[in-house]
């Protein structure tokens, strides 16, 4: 599983891509798990998870690839607004006339192998299980934010 993921991540990601990881960057053997993210592509930005240990969060900050360890992060991305989190956050609602005017949550945690956290479509999974074992595009997760809240407008 570990090689499937490095080689899809780095068919995907280019040196120069930002990429946020939201937790849980490893288990078990931290030896093997730094060398593993030392070999991925971009620059990375870690959000801390329930498995990123105080030890991990350390190891981390001193790997060449890895340009921020947080607890969470915003983004501003052609006029949408994320906020990053390991735990999905309900961050609003679609009381809204779009996307644009809300903060979007992307998320990581539950392991889901769908989307969405409960069909909520401004919450986002972008975990690995749900995405064939490789990194997700933002361009991608607006594209099916923008679908979830058409599908959940003609519901009503």
């Amino acid at each position: 599983m570990n090689d499937a993921i490095v080689k899809r991540w780095n068919l995907k990601v280019l040196s120069e891509d930002e990429v946020y990881l939201l937790g849980d960057v490893m288990l078990n053997d931290n030896e093997k798990g730094i060398k593993l993210l030392q070999s991925l592509n971009g620059k990375i930005h870690i959000i801390l998870g329930n498995h990123d240990t105080p030890t991990r969060e350390s190891l981390y900050r001193e790997c060449e690839n890895v340009v921020e360890v947080a607890l969470a992060a915003r983004l501003k991305y052609k006029g949408y607004h994320f906020f990053m989190t390991h735990y999905p956050c309900f961050t609003g609602n679609l009381e809204k006339e779009s996307l644009k005017q809300c903060t979007c949550n992307l998320y990581g945690h539950t392991h889901q192998q769908t989307n969405f956290y409960q069909d909520i479509p401004f919450m986002f999974h972008v975990g690995v299980d749900s995405h064939n074992c490789t990194p997700v595009h933002i361009d991608q997760i607006i594209e099916d934010m923008n679908k979830k809240v058409k599908e959940c407008k003609e519901m009503l």
